[in-house]
């Protein structure tokens, strides 16, 4: 079988192209960002074409075909609202650049090295540009929108382009009249009287400058109509030079504009959603590609349930999956029908959350695995909190996550493979989902967990936070409002200045800078304990809070501490004791037996691979 080619590539003239942008053939998908280059990067750019220099390659994708992209055209060019033939995937920002230095007829809005906005004019001069001692670039002036330069604070000015006249005298050529420069050349010759040496230095700038503008070609790679939505983005960000990835939201909001009878603005309508969303501080991560994951995981779910009811085998149903391909094959109609369900869906991931004690975006372990819980809950509506049954086991499939640290990689998969099996074990218990079955966590796991970068040890802060770790001084349990106002965070249980002076026997730091070593515990709190030994900050506290020593016990005890090896400064007792204990709560989340085993810990080489915390 023969291959099908999916692209031209050719040379075409650079006026050409800047022409197919002024009558509107050819313009901007409207996923493209807006025009930004500076001032500097505009005049380096014409001196490159006046050397006839390579600028790059331009690619462009013929219109129309599975490609339906709502479009706009360059910054300057005033069309006549037709449908373009060609649209620009690469090459915006040296064509826009060119466009409104050569051809748009009105003053460059650009910015300066300080990124202050200006209006500029491009010139060459003339006897500069034809000096072979002058650097081209310096041949280029950008001259302000009123055509003077000035110093002296404005007051003086040094150079005057307002009229043909004062341009003739100045030897100053106009780019935007490269293209059309007959009738300026022939106001030139005459203002100089036909000056055969004036006429001599016209004839060659005409014919070593502005003929190469005239002459310039770029290489172009012409994308045919048939090429499918999902090469279109891979291809942008395999040869977009701007250094901003584009992603399939950008698309999808383009795409969806073209289609919509009533202007649908998917970027409104997800401020719109992001703004609701992010009034819960553990979901202020969430993201435009995150939402349109989850919408794509429940579009494909009603779309396979849809075939599964008609009788078509399971085999031959289309797939739950939220890969690149199937967000950019998502209708409007299915977003518009999912949209609101799965805003309330993320809403209830937040209840879910705060129940499971996790209040901010800081300690979410795995902020991806909010896309297949958020899915779940949508589906499942208000009863996957209020039924005791269903919460316990969507939390067992939560925790089995975190703690088996499955959500660093591979997400897509495993979401597609999550929300069928999740909403199947809410109905059943004895369908167990493979990431709860696939789950595990090596006892020797808790020794390595020292960052909170890491998931397991987000984790089982917010573990502790959830079996109910009083504060050491307040004795109070983190609810939502406590967490916030008393500025709850991890920190050492032993503190690291004692255990750094230990005498006779330091404490590694790899062991007391351990999540075993770690407990949530408030501001305040962590100052009164400073860097003394247990023994003595905890006698500070009972003396100064007048807490009672049963009371201090009961608050102690619910961070999994042995209280007796804390009191006797007993390193090494109270970090095995703690290490089973927090070994059989992840057990008893998980649903899952951990035993601890003998761990051989090896100092770092340096304290800067540890995580910065309190002293």
């Amino acid at each position: 079988m023969l291959a099908v080619s999916t692209f031209d590539s050719t040379k075409t003239d650079l006026v050409e192209l800047l022409g197919n942008a002024k009558s509107g053939d050819a313009q901007l998908p409207d996923f493209q960002r807006g025009w930004v280059w500076d001032d500097d990067h505009i005049r380096d750019l014409i001196a490159s074409v006046s050397r006839s220099f390579p600028i790059g390659t331009v690619m462009l994708l013929e219109n129309g075909g599975d490609v339906a992209f709502r479009t706009r055209p360059l910054e300057g060019a005033e069309i006549d609202g037709r449908d373009p033939e060609l649209l620009i995937l690469d090459g915006q920002q040296r064509l826009t650049s060119l466009f409104q230095a050569l051809v748009a007829g009105g003053p460059v809005r650009t910015r300066d090295a300080k990124r202050i906005e200006i209006e500029r004019w491009y010139y060459l001069d003339v006897r500069k540009a034809l000096d072979v001692a002058v650097d081209r670039e310096d041949a280029v002036l950008s001259i302000p929108a009123d055509r003077c330069v000035r110093s002296d604070f404005g007051r003086r000015v040094d150079l005057d382009l307002t009229t043909p006249d004062r341009e003739f005298a100045n030897f100053m050529f106009p780019l935007a009249h490269v293209f059309d420069h007959y009738q300026w050349a022939q106001g030139f010759r005459e203002h100089h009287g036909h000056d055969p040496e004036t006429s001599r230095i016209w004839d060659e700038f005409e014919r070593e400058i502005v003929q190469r503008f005239r002459s310039y070609q770029l290489p172009v790679i012409r994308l045919h109509r048939q090429t499918p939505k999902e090469a279109v983005c891979l291809v942008f960000e395999k040869v977009n030079t701007g250094g901003v990835s584009l992603s399939v939201f950008e698309l999808l909001t383009a795409s969806f504009a073209a289609v919509a009878s009533d202007g649908f603005e998917l970027r409104d309508d997800w401020d719109r959603r992001r703004r609701r969303l992010h009034d819960q501080p553990v979901l202020r991560d969430v993201a435009s590609t995150d939402f349109m994951q989850a919408v794509t995981l429940l579009a494909t779910l009603a779309k396979r349930e849809r075939h599964l009811d008609a009788g078509e085998p399971a085999e031959r149903a289309p797939v739950v999956s939220c890969k690149r391909r199937d967000i950019l094959r998502l209708t409007l109609d299915e977003y518009l029908a999912w949209a609101e369900p799965l805003t309330q869906g993320f809403q209830r991931a937040a209840r879910f959350l705060h129940r499971e004690r996790v209040f901010e975006t800081k300690f979410l372990p795995y902020s991806t695995q909010l896309v297949p819980l958020a899915v779940t809950l949508t589906i499942l509506g208000d009863r996957g909190n209020d039924s005791p049954q269903v919460r316990d086991r969507i939390a067992r499939w939560y925790w089995c996550g975190v703690f088996g640290e499955l959500y660093g990689s591979a997400t897509e998969t495993r979401f597609a493979r999550d929300v069928p099996e999740l909403l199947a074990y809410a109905a059943d218990d004895a369908v167990v989902p493979s990431s709860i079955s696939d789950a595990n966590l090596a006892p020797d796991r808790l020794h390595t967990l020292r960052s909170r970068r890491s998931a397991a040890y987000k984790g089982i802060y917010v573990l502790l936070l959830r079996e109910g770790a009083r504060d050491f001084r307040t004795g109070e349990t983190s609810t939502d409002q406590t967490y916030f106002d008393e500025a709850v965070d991890i920190h050492h249980v032993f503190p690291k200045k004692w255990c750094r002076e230990r005498s006779p026997d330091p404490v590694p730091a790899a062991r007391f800078d351990s999540i075993v070593n770690k407990t949530p515990l408030t501001a305040r709190t962590n100052r009164a304990i400073g860097g003394r030994a247990p023994s003595e900050y905890l006698r500070g506290l009972r003396e100064r809070d007048g807490i009672a020593e049963t009371v201090e016990d009961a608050n102690l005890r619910s961070h999994m501490i042995e209280v007796d090896a804390l009191r006797a400064d007993d390193f090494e007792r109270f970090f095995e004791a703690r290490q089973r204990a927090l070994l059989l709560a992840i057990g008893q989340v998980m649903g899952k037996s951990l035993v601890a085993e003998a761990v051989t810990v090896v100092e770092p080489a340096s304290y800067d691979e540890l995580d910065a915390d309190d002293a």
